[in-house]
């Protein structure tokens, strides 16, 4: 499963330069499958987002950080936790339940990201 930012986040960004996918963006930010990621040219990400990767993609939040589902990993392939959570000073970000992946769907991912 992915992880989540909720309504909680002080805007600290303690977070963004954590993420080693690239999937943490400031609230109004918007987003690009390319950002921190080997990705290029034309992509159909895991939830049927398809199009160029370096695509600008309407920010997902105004008000708060927030993270790309299809870019987050969990860390897996990277760290042994979620560093986002880990260098979150009041733990607002979490396991996202509309999200389950399996660790081996996490993995997968990982290496699309970064072939």
């Amino acid at each position: 499963m992915a992880i989540k930012i909720t309504d909680e986040c002080i805007n600290c960004g303690a977070c963004e330069p954590e993420c080693p996918n690239g999937a943490i963006y400031a609230g109004g930010e918007e987003w690009r499958f390319s950002d921190k990621t080997s990705l290029s040219g034309s992509f159909v990400s895991k939830s049927g987002i398809s199009g160029d990767a370096d695509a600008g993609h309407e920010a997902l939040s105004n008000d708060y950080y927030y993270i790309v589902t299809d870019k987050c990993t969990e860390c897996v392939g990277f760290h042994d936790e979620p560093q986002c959570a880990s260098a979150c000073p009041v733990d607002c970000c979490i396991k996202d339940e509309a999200h389950m992946e399996t660790p081996e769907e996490l993995e997968v991912k990982q290496k699309t990201l970064h072939a």
